[in-house]
């Protein structure tokens, strides 16, 4: 990339020094413009339309797991609709996220107030939040107690195939417990990478405990993103 832009920077040197000697002396050079760049757009205020598409990996083998775009359908003052295409697969799905990014509902799983996960702005570096859920599956009839806490350590730049961007690191820990057995719990650590040009996160990894052993480790980063 380093030589790519040396390259670069060499050809359009070039290509100004002939075009300077092929101007007659007579003919005063063009002003320079003063015009500022246009800036590149950002994507704070949602939109129908906008998608973030991310490779999901299982961190303990290294696999590509999927490959999923996240696409909002639809926009209220309190929620966004969210469609979700796998790549190679014929069905994917639908969630529901609150305006924070916290997740509501995925089809099959119901958060209610919601499942805490997502942002709380503005963000600063120290700010911490706790939350509180009940997550019901609406086939199994399972039932959860989630609570945890989440604070942002550090802001920092992430590079991805999507490009770079400035970020916050959000670090969140929570417990589920099983609303009819006390005893079986599930510890989660989850990272992730928030950057608010284009208000989503650009990386998320998580670790899932139960009886003291991990039982997944997965991460999931940005390679690609736009509005409509």
């Amino acid at each position: 990339m380093m030589r790519r832009c040396l390259l670069a920077t060499i050809g359009l040197l070039a290509s100004a020094s002939v075009l300077s000697a092929q101007t007659p002396p007579s003919q005063p050079p063009a002003p320079a413009s003063t015009e500022s760049p246009s800036p590149q757009e950002t994507m704070e205020d949602p939109q129908i339309g906008d998608h973030w598409t991310y490779e999901l990996r299982d961190d303990i083998s290294g696999d590509l797991k999927s490959t999923v775009t996240h696409t909002i359908t639809d926009i209220t003052p309190k929620e966004i609709s969210v469609r979700l295409a796998v790549l190679g697969r014929p069905n994917g799905g639908y969630y529901t996220y609150d305006r924070a990014w916290d997740l509501i509902n995925t089809g099959t799983w119901r958060s209610t107030p919601n499942d805490g996960t997502g942002i709380r702005a503005p963000l600063a570096i120290g700010k911490t939040w706790s939350f509180k859920s009940t997550d019901s599956n609406t086939s199994s009839g399972v039932s959860l107690k989630t609570s945890g806490t989440s604070k942002v350590t550090a802001k920092e730049t992430l590079t991805t195939r999507a490009g770079t961007f400035e970020t916050f690191r959000i670090e969140t820990t929570y417990e589920s417990r099983n609303s009819n057995d006390a005893t079986k719990k599930y510890l989660s650590e989850q990272q992730t990478w928030y950057a608010p040009a284009i208000n989503h996160w650009v990386k998320r990894t998580h670790v899932s405990r139960s009886e003291g052993k991990v039982r997944d480790r997965s991460a999931a980063e940005l390679v690609e993103y736009g509005r409509r």
